[in-house]
């Protein structure tokens, strides 16, 4: 029986359930989930594999149509390499939604790329509203196959996965079979600390942080790591660190427990918290964060 392998690009605008999604379909909790826009930041590869097939999923940044920061201008540059190294493209549209989809829509019918488009949330509509958004989005992009879902109630996300394997071209796998994602370990750990950052803060303080570790050190029975939160203004480091440290303790004692059940070996784990003015514009800062990873 002969293999088949592909490149799966989730896309979308923000917060529309692309890493939700993307979990289901992996099976792991590999991207952040909150309910705040531009949860995620930079390109998540979720590898499912099978005897006779590997799926390589790629949970992306929401479309950005205003780049206020050099920050999202490079989030956007994984969207443009999205709609060209893919073998399928998935895109995913809240149904509850008033953005305009009009310039998405534009490039997703010029590609060559087959495209799936999503309609997410479909637990917060009615039957009827589902239907005539069926109608309107086979008007809009004739050649897509237009499908409603609900991610985070596993709706319709089975007949999607036998779908997605149904227009796999046939290929050798890419990546190892016993790799889950590309990602580092430093990399989860600085993502399970920036979600619970996106869930106890509230304004523009999730939006001005950056997390780095700086030391994970691993033995037998104990991971030892040191992480940075960045922040970008000094009246933000003392809103993350709290009275007496207490918002960061917290931050750090929910962290650990799901570092240790991601990791599976008890942690010991230090937080600080570091002025880093402008980072967001900062090119040499956002290589080092990762930001111009393709």
């Amino acid at each position: 029986m002969t293999h088949k392998s592909g490149y799966v690009n989730i896309i979308g605008n923000p917060n529309v359930g692309k890493s939700t999604l993307m979990n289901v379909l992996v099976g792991e909790k590999l991207s952040i989930i909150t309910s705040k826009a531009q949860t995620t930041r930079h390109r998540i590869l979720g590898i499912v594999n099978d005897d006779d097939f590997q799926i390589v999923f790629s949970d992306l940044p929401g479309i950005i149509h205003a780049p206020a920061y050099k920050m999202h201008e490079l989030m956007n540059n994984h969207i443009n390499t999205a709609l060209i190294d893919a073998d399928l493209i998935l895109y995913v549209v809240d149904v509850t939604e008033k953005t305009d989809h009009q310039p998405n829509i534009q490039r997703l019918n010029e590609t060559s790329i087959p495209v799936f488009v999503l309609l997410n949330k479909v637990d917060l509509s009615t039957q009827v509203e589902i239907a005539e958004m069926i109608k309107v989005w086979n008007e809009r992009m004739p050649d897509a196959w237009v499908l409603p879902i609900s991610a985070i109630h596993q709706f319709n996300t089975d007949g999607l996965m036998q779908r997605i394997v149904e227009m796999l071209p046939e290929s050798p796998p890419y990546f190892p079979k016993d790799e889950l994602t590309d990602k580092s370990m430093r990399f989860f750990v600085s993502e399970i600390i920036r979600e619970k950052i996106l869930l106890h803060y509230k304004q523009e303080i999730p939006y001005s942080v950056e997390v780095a570790v700086d030391s994970y050190e691993e033995s037998e029975k104990l991971v030892r790591i040191n992480a940075l939160i960045y922040v970008a203004r000094e009246s933000q480091k003392a809103i993350i660190i709290g009275k007496n440290g207490a918002a960061v303790k917290r931050v750090g004692t929910e962290a650990r427990i799901d570092m240790e059940e991601f990791i599976g070996k008890k942690v010991f784990l230090q937080l600080n918290v570091k002025v880093m003015k402008d980072w967001r514009d900062n090119e040499t800062q956002l290589k080092r964060f990762g930001y111009d990873e393709n």
